[in-house]
């Protein structure tokens, strides 16, 4: 089966990968003539971290990234004090990725490319979406290099301009701020530890000024953003240069990687799916930068979309809308509301309470604490030969598990029996020895759990 995936960001390599390892034959194309060559959406939230993993790209995620690093807070010039935008939280059996993780997108690009390159898809530059029509059984989808192909799907992972979504005539309902300008770039700071955040701001204005964040895995960048003066039109050096000299002396930007003038844009798609085409990712919705959380929104629309084009039913066709579209409605509201207080020069313009994880994402059908539509906890278990393994263990890779709680597994493929200590099976089983297992997912004897491939509970049963 053929599927075109328009678009190689975040979302279109995430989806690239999860079908072509399933087996599916599927090519990604961007209209760019280069790769992306900047930080843009630099934090990775927890969900998607537990993503990465299955798709067996954490190890580089986690070697080439961060922490989020503390700021150090300098106004009129002085060091006044250190600041985190939210304390770490340890990890837990159920959690075992509890914070963000920094990243510049172009890294996680590099990174996303490489595994999908493994897998035998290598993305195609300047290869752009000319034109597409459907029927009942399939997309026809003519290229700008002229060549025309059949596919049975096509995903506009193209971005808030999407081609796709545009030709499919689907409303982008929202709204762009354009009197509130930001000025966000990759430079080099002469003269600022590379291992700290700064802000930079004036006594009187504590809330207005520049924020410098270090850059990892790149040779010494730092991420700028700051309000854009009115009157200025460009991003140069010069202007971050101007900038950040009316709050500080003394540091000297240079080597500009990336820069560009931000507006708020938050947008979100009438529709994610019209017959066999769909939309993720910034096709889909468009989030502000607060919060962190349109990469990583994108990232799990892909997640959740992939085993659905795999598996093709029609009913989970149909759940991808359900489910995505009243995530990415629940998610705008949360970066909405954040901007928000950033506007309005609140304390902090940051969430502390945990929504922005995304690990608190449901597709819930019925009331209940643990119930079908839950994201599927992870918990340490012991196989029968003593070996330590966990749950996340068993569910990686694109197949369905289900695990029963006391009683033997069914005959059935990615099946296990969870058991107390002292306990054995006639089928495959795990050995809950510290009963996090139990715990995580508030099971007792007799409990049945089915985990869809994209670790949300799919089924529940006593």
């Amino acid at each position: 089966m053929h599927v075109i995936v328009a678009g190689a960001g975040p979302t279109g390599l995430t989806l690239g990968i999860d079908l072509a390892r399933r087996g599916l034959d599927v090519r990604v194309v961007d209209q760019a003539d280069r790769y992306f060559a900047g930080s843009r959406g630099d934090t990775l939230q927890p969900r998607t971290l537990e993503v990465f993993e299955d798709l067996g790209v954490l190890d580089a995620v986690l070697r080439q990234g961060c922490p989020v690093p503390t700021t150090r807070v300098h106004l009129d010039g002085a060091h006044v004090m250190d600041r985190r935008s939210a304390e770490p939280v340890p990890p837990t059996p159920d959690v075992p990725y509890p914070n963000a993780w920094i990243l510049g997108q172009s890294r996680t690009e590099a990174i996303l490319r490489d595994r999908l390159a493994g897998l035998g898809v290598r993305v195609e530059l300047g290869t752009a979406l000319a034109d597409f029509t459907q029927d009942a059984d399939g997309v026809t989808v003519g290229l700008s290099t002229g060549e025309t192909m059949r596919a049975a799907y096509l995903v506009g992972a193209d971005g808030a301009g999407s081609t796709v979504r545009k030709g499919l005539g689907v409303p982008f309902q929202g709204a762009t701020d354009e009197a509130m300008r930001m000025l966000i770039g990759d430079v080099a700071a002469d003269g600022l530890d590379h291992a700290w955040a700064h802000w930079f701001a004036h006594a009187a204005d504590p809330m207005h000024g520049v924020h410098l964040s270090p850059l990892p895995d790149t040779d010494r960048l730092f991420q700028f953003h700051a309000p854009l003066p009115e009157g200025v039109t460009d991003a140069s050096l010069d202007t971050l240069q101007g900038i950040l000299d009316g709050f500080v002396t003394g540091v000297r930007l240079s080597r500009p990687a990336w820069s560009s003038i931000w507006r708020p844009n938050v947008r979100l798609a009438e529709r994610f799916r019209v017959g066999r085409v769909f939309l993720a990712g910034d096709a889909a919705h468009a989030h502000p930068p607060t919060g962190g959380q349109g990469l990583n929104t994108g990232v799990q629309d892909a997640y959740n979309l992939g085993w659905k084009l795999a598996d093709g039913s029609p009913e989970l066709l149909d759940g991808y809308e359900t489910e995505r579209r009243a995530t990415a409605a629940r998610v705008l509201r949360i970066s909405s509301e954040l901007l928000e207080r950033l506007k309005d020069k609140a304390e902090d313009a940051h969430e502390r309470d945990g929504s922005t994880r995304q690990l608190d994402v449901t597709y819930r059908t019925t009331e209940g604490r643990i119930v079908p539509g839950d994201r599927a906890p992870d918990a340490p278990v012991v196989g029968p030969d003593g070996k330590e393994t966990r749950l996340f263990d068993l569910y990686r890779g694109p197949h369905q598990t289900r695990l029963t709680f006391g009683t033997p597994a069914p005959d059935e493929p990615h099946a296990y029996a969870v058991l107390r200590p002292g306990r054995t099976s006639p089928g495959p089983y795990v050995v809950d020895a510290a009963g996090h297992a139990h715990a995580a997912y508030d099971a007792w004897d007799g409990t049945s759990v089915v985990i869809r491939p994209d670790g949300y509970i799919g089924a529940r049963g006593n």
